[in-house]
């Protein structure tokens, strides 16, 4: 009985597997995590704010986390350019996850790997 359903079932048709799509990767979650915290982040900041990412990597995953409609790119028209990012409504409703996820961390982490 148990065995049809999962046969039968689709990952790929869960609000799980839709949330995945969105944060997936290795920085788009930091980056959703830093503008919780900052709020309004410019390109250079949330470069130094992950430390070893490139150019083009953080390009992408902004545009794309735009285009899931997570974050809020708002450009001012000046020389030098301007650029800052936000979260949307959308990306705050998401907050609540990454927070819960902060908090498990917190009380499950095992320092213990930490020492050499």
């Amino acid at each position: 009985m148990i065995k049809k359903y999962i046969e039968n079932a689709n990952f790929e048709d869960t609000g799980f597997s839709y949330t995945l799509s969105l944060i997936s990767g290795k920085h788009k979650m930091v980056i959703l995590y830093c503008l919780m915290e900052y709020e309004t982040v410019r390109f250079n900041e949330l470069k130094r704010y992950l430390k070893n990412i490139s150019d083009k990597t953080l390009s992408s995953n902004l545009k794309e986390l735009e285009a899931a409609r997570l974050i809020i790119r708002t450009e001012y028209p000046q020389i030098p350019p301007k650029v800052e990012y936000s979260l949307s409504e959308r990306g705050k409703s998401l907050m609540t996850v990454l927070d819960q996820l902060c908090i498990w961390g917190e009380n499950n982490r095992d320092d213990s790997h930490l020492s050499v």
